[in-house]
């Protein structure tokens, strides 16, 4: 296994070198850290020279070497291309690789993701998943992942994704949860009438989600290398932030989910809901493209 993570120039990158670092040595994987130099048309005739952009790359590699925690390794290269995403999508191909990571954009709130244009383009055109690190995402030194949580709302579209969110978890030795999120809009009634609200419908709605998990845990277990274990879990909350957090998080976890299923074969399209859940995970995400 191969993991790469981009390191674009003017830009801390010690989140996604942390969260690669804590999946390298989690998968037993290869690590490649990348800074990009983005190629400007050349001017003139100007003597040779080292150009600024090559001279931020190093500063760059040494900055995410310095944050390289000192139980991995990893080999340091810096790309020129047009674009961050051109880059990226160069080096899949070159090294053959089966996870890109990349960080927050610098809009982002702390502890959260905030997707980028950059990050978006690249979501759009990568056929590998791409794991994002919240803003200032942090692990300490020997810390592997322990826990892949699968957003999972019982459809038969989304059997896929808990597939490989299992196939994954097996390879990181690690748990496997599958974790629904339900929004409920408490009743505005103050009599005892009709304060039940949509009660019933939640009531009947988690039933559903446990039938489906116990056929989707059959699946699992049928897979040539399992998680270590597979449990389900399922938040309930007044805002979609409430309902991510009701389930509970550890610091070694990540999340997973799936591209929607209606955009291109093999690339990834993240729907409103999908989006949503990204930008308000408390953890690193794992996005599959379809």
């Amino acid at each position: 296994m191969t993991v790469i993570v981009g390191c674009p120039p003017e830009v801390s990158s010690t989140a996604a070198v942390h969260l690669a670092a804590m999946l390298a040595r989690s998968a037993r994987a290869r690590l490649v850290v990348c800074a990009i130099v983005p190629v400007l048309p050349r001017q003139g005739t100007e003597p040779e020279s080292v150009p600024p952009a090559r001279i931020d790359a190093r500063a760059t590699l040494e900055s995410a070497q310095a944050s390289m925690p000192a139980d991995v390794e990893a080999s340091y290269v810096v790309r020129e291309a047009r674009s961050i995403s051109a880059a990226m999508l160069e080096l899949v191909a070159e090294y053959d690789a089966d996870l890109i990571v990349v960080g927050s954009s610098a809009a982002g709130v702390f502890g959260h993701l905030a997707l980028g244009s950059v990050t978006s383009r690249l979501l759009h055109a990568v056929q590998v998943p791409v794991a994002l690190a919240p803003k200032e995402f942090r692990m300490p030194d020997q810390r592997a992942v322990e826990r892949v949580t699968a957003a999972y709302n019982g459809s038969v579209d989304q059997d896929w994704a808990v597939l490989a969110a299992a196939a994954l978890a097996a390879r990181l030795d690690a748990t496997l949860r599958l974790a629904a999120f339900a929004v409920r809009i408490p009743p505005p009634y103050t009599t005892r009438l009709g304060t039940e609200g949509d009660a019933p419908v939640a009531d009947e709605w988690v039933s559903e989600i446990e039938q489906a998990a116990t056929v989707t845990q059959r699946r699992v277990a049928e897979l040539p290398t399992t998680p270590r274990t597979v449990e389900l879990s399922i938040g309930f909350g007044r805002t979609l932030t409430e309902s991510l957090e009701d389930v509970g998080w550890e610091t070694t976890d990540i999340l997973t989910i799936g591209s929607n299923r209606i955009g291109p074969l093999s690339r990834i399209l993240l729907g409103a809901r999908g989006a949503k859940i990204v930008r308000h995970s408390p953890v690193p995400v794992i996005v599959f493209p379809h």
